[in-house]
């Protein structure tokens, strides 16, 4: 069952006199429970295209339906409603609040919802303790290590059971460790509460960890790889490969 139906989208930047199109015509199908990586090289539309399809941005013509919901044709109140309740973000940057212990910042979605104290906390014991920082309740974002940090983020995206999470490029401040460990919770989360997520990334040992890879050229898909039976090396692998053909991926800024 597709949880995201993504046909035709366009995005362009400026005006008639001086228009770059950054979105040419993309189609995209994912399916509850998918663990989907988006890369490409820089400039391909990789990060425009999340924006899109999470909402944070507009496309210029398309249609998104998320859960049935086509979330291109709501307005801004509904729009807002919607991400409250369907959607959960993880952001290369963290976007915690400092003056907020990891508990606190974990509960930010919930605070806006009618959830009781009791059910609210056991949420949070259990998302918590699923990415191993229940411990650190109690400190704040200055207190603790980046990865850390990411794996807060994490928590508070999952914490109100979103419809989808995207994630853009969730590992790109962490060391190598502290994105393994970040990458093996996601993988673990995805499969044990049939989370579906969205991640752009250039790195391919974190795309390595998903379950497809959408590749994105010049504003539209190149290509994309199933994972299927493969070990996460030989998906490695392909990746690797298939990255060569395109000519190599770098950051994008």
């Amino acid at each position: 069952m597709n949880i995201l139906e993504a046909n035709k989208i366009h995005k362009s930047y400026g005006n008639k006199f001086n228009k770059q199109e950054v979105l040419k015509g993309v189609d995209i199908n994912i399916e509850k429970g998918e663990f989907v990586s988006i890369m490409g090289a820089s400039g391909s539309g990789k990060t425009t295209l999340l924006n899109v399809l999470s909402s944070i941005d507009k496309t210029s013509h398309g249609t998104i339906l998320i859960n049935g919901n086509e979330i291109t044709g709501m307005k801004e109140k509904q729009l807002a409603e919607f991400r409250k309740n369907h959607l959960g973000f993880i952001f290369q940057e963290y976007n915690l609040l400092d003056t907020l212990t990891v508990k606190e910042n974990i509960l930010l979605p919930l605070s806006i919802t009618k959830i009781s104290k009791k059910e609210a906390d056991h949420k949070f014991k259990t998302v918590a303790a699923e990415l191993g920082i229940y411990e650190l309740k109690d400190k704040y974002p200055n207190e603790i290590s980046g990865g850390q940090k990411q794996r807060t983020s994490a928590a508070r995206a999952f914490i109100h059971e979103p419809s989808i999470i995207f994630a853009d490029e969730p590992t790109g401040a962490l060391d190598s460790k502290s994105a393994s460990d970040l990458l093996n919770k996601l993988s673990e989360l995805n499969e044990k509460r049939k989370a579906t997520i969205i991640m752009v990334t250039h790195d391919p040992v974190a795309a390595s960890y998903c379950t497809r890879v959408i590749f994105i050229k010049d504003g539209q898909v190149y290509t994309q790889l199933n994972k299927g039976t493969e070990s996460r090396k030989d998906f490695f692998n392909d990746i690797m490969k298939t990255q060569g053909i395109l000519g190599g991926v770098q950051n994008e800024h």
